[in-house]
């Protein structure tokens, strides 16, 4: 299966349409507002603009970027009528996303790995952060569930031992979406959890490993300790492991989401992104912010509350069904 085997389908589509609708509405009502009575793209629809995009959560800094280049575009042309400008902003956003490593994915995929020196199957070992209530544990479900739909074979583990619930949930996915999980229960070591997960998953001939983590922020030195154990325990079984950092963060908390990351993105080698419950908020625009400030790709998106509604990140259909006007 090729990454562009599978085309962006309809219901894909109309979920995403769907999942952006309370941030596409809140956006284009305050452009409006903020173009009203205005016929050109002057200095006062530019202010007017920059307040927009702040208050949608895209950011400052990207926001400044954002408006430096449509002056840019405006001094060239001279002449740009408020008309135009949602689709010079769709433009910009698409190539600052395209800039900053967000590729267009259009089917779940996993990189088939060289099988390790003893001849064995390489799992695909990703290991899931993210601070409690960001909705990781949900995420590693549906993730599961549309690997294994895409024909992955999938094993789970249960390294959140600090609550129980995040175990007992972990638990319910897996029989939900028919994976393997690991578990040792409440209070047992994330690292000996990880490590009996790979060797089961390698024993099986597994293609992908999902690793959860506990998501406490409240002391950087002992979360990056702990993550940092658990992967150079993750390495004895599988050196390379592991192959992915995924951090999922809850998009409807807006700038809080960009804080978490900048707190996660110091304690461990965060390699991609999710982004949560874009469903439930008008702050869609923090995937936009997100992206440009950490320069890591978004790999998936959550538009929704059924397990078809975790998506892969399509930078060229998210810009499109933001800025769409129909």
């Amino acid at each position: 299966m090729g990454f562009f085997d599978k085309l962006f389908g309809k219901e894909e589509k109309e979920s995403l349409n769907e999942g952006l609708s309370k941030t596409k509405e809140s956006f284009f009502t305050k452009l409006t507002k903020a173009v009203a009575g205005k016929s050109t793209v002057d200095e006062d629809v530019l202010d007017n603009l920059e307040e927009v995009l702040v208050t949608g959560d895209v950011g400052v800094t990207t926001t400044l970027k954002i408006i430096k280049r449509i002056e840019a575009r405006v001094a060239a042309d001279k002449y740009v009528s408020t008309d135009e400008l949602n689709n010079i902003l769709k433009e910009e956003v698409a190539a600052l996303l395209t800039e900053n490593n967000s590729k267009d994915a259009t089917s779940f995929e996993i990189p088939k790995l060289p099988p390790q020196a003893n001849g064995e199957k390489t799992p695909y070992v990703i290991m899931v952060v993210g601070v409690n209530g960001v909705g990781k544990t949900t995420t590693i479900g549906k993730l599961s569930y549309q690997l294994k739909k895409a024909g992955y074979n999938v094993v789970l583990g249960a390294a959140d031992t600090f609550r129980a619930a995040a175990v007992e949930q972990l638990t319910i996915w897996s029989k939900r979406v028919g994976v393997d999980i690991v578990s040792q229960g409440m209070n047992a070591d994330p690292a000996s959890v990880a490590f009996d997960t790979l060797s089961s998953a390698k024993a099986k001939g597994a293609d992908v490993v999902i690793i959860d983590t506990a998501g406490r922020l409240h002391n950087k030195i002992n979360l990056m300790n702990e993550l940092t154990k658990i992967k150079n325990v993750m390495k004895k079984v599988i050196p390379e492991a592991p192959h992915d950092v995924l951090l999922v963060l809850d998009a409807s908390t807006g700038q809080n989401a960009i804080e978490q990351c900048r707190q996660f993105t110091a304690a461990t080698d965060v390699t991609a992104l999710a982004l949560t419950k874009l469903d439930g908020t008008a702050k869609g625009g923090v995937v936009i912010g997100i992206s440009d400030e950490f320069k890591i790709p978004v790999r998936y998106i959550g538009v929704g509350e059924k397990m078809e509604d975790l998506q892969v990140f399509n930078r060229t259909e998210f810009v499109d069904s933001l800025f769409s006007k129909n």
